[in-house]
């Protein structure tokens, strides 16, 4: 049986074209490869889908493919399982997990979730398996505004698990949210003083940000949205320079879609590349092909925990038509 690491030990044959190679897989198999914005390039350029969470979720709910090997991370594949349980569905690097899901636990969000029984929880897709099934709606950057001002005033709203979107949220919809206290390490590691240093420096740019950064950085920004708003943003926009506050991985969208305009990714407080989340940098352009290869590793769910986190799902699907 193959596991994350005989795939990542497993050494690929440099004579291997892996773009070539991908592609045929592809049809062998009947595979769609779903990518997400903060994915390397090369694997961004072998996708035939790439997008933010919400589109990455309609994408896998109506696939025809037998096969949907998911270049994310662990909880964006957990979604396509949930959705598509008689389906093959591959993730290159088991490993890839995500810090913000990592901040929730399910013992101790059913705790909280228990104390507070009359709230409806809305819970971020980032978010695992255990904790989408605890939920009654789950949201993305995306639609989580459009999502919070469909339920009705009076109802009381868990907001879990990044209190940052959380907060945004509140703003925007005027309601008050009981928060879960959870973060991601990337679009918390953006520096305030070094973006108004940037600023300085390219005075002309527009400061573009995803509403999972701290609200110190989110008031310095010109314009807030998700990965796929920020892309739309900069095609539509008449500004040629942007200081870009999330992942940089978007930006190789972004400088395709508008090759003649500039991109300047935010710098992290710290000397580092912690601006580039490690999770879904273990996913590679060879790990992707060896797990269509050898069909592994594949994501598997519990099937109660499947169905309980279906609902959830479905129900953030239907409000956001």
């Amino acid at each position: 049986m193959f596991t994350t690491a005989t795939l990542r030990n497993k050494p690929v044959q440099p004579s291997i074209d892996l773009f070539a190679a991908i592609e045929g897989l592809k049809k062998s198999l009947n595979a769609v490869v779903l990518a997400h914005y903060y994915q390397e390039p090369d694997i961004q350029d072998v996708a035939d889908y790439i997008g933010d969470s919400l589109g990455l979720s309609q994408k896998a709910a109506h696939t025809d493919a037998d096969v949907i090997v998911f270049a994310g991370v662990h909880f964006m594949a957990e979604t396509a399982k949930i959705l598509n349980p008689d389906k093959l569905v591959l993730l290159p690097d088991l490993n890839a997990g995500c810090s913000l899901a990592d901040s929730c636990p399910a013992a101790e969000f059913a705790q909280f979730k228990a104390a507070h029984a009359d709230h409806v929880v809305v819970s971020y897709i980032n978010c695992t398996a255990e904790i989408k099934a605890m939920s009654d709606i789950i949201c993305t950057s995306s639609n989580a505004v459009k999502i919070v001002n469909q339920i009705p005033a009076d109802q009381p709203i868990i907001f879990a698990p990044d209190r940052n979107l959380g907060r945004y949220v509140m703003q925007q919809t005027g309601r008050e949210l009981l928060l879960w206290q959870g973060s991601c390490i990337v679009h918390e590691t953006f520096s305030e003083k070094k973006i108004v240093q940037l600023q300085m420096q390219y005075p002309e740019a527009d400061v573009i940000a995803h509403p999972e950064c701290e609200e110190s950085v989110l008031q310095k920004a010109k314009f807030v949205g998700s990965t796929t708003a920020l892309l739309q943003y900069v095609q539509q926009s008449d500004t040629a320079q942007f200081i870009v506050v999330t992942e940089p991985g978007i930006i190789h969208q972004m400088q395709k879609q508008v090759p003649h305009k500039l991109f300047i990714p935010a710098p992290p407080q710290a000397n580092c590349a912690c601006n580039e989340c490690p999770h879904m940098r273990l996913n590679t352009l060879e790990k992707l092909y060896l797990a269509m290869k050898h069909r592994q590793p594949e994501i598997t769910l519990p099937e109660a925990v499947r169905q309980a986190a279906l609902r959830p799902i479905q129900q953030m699907l239907k409000m956001s038509a």
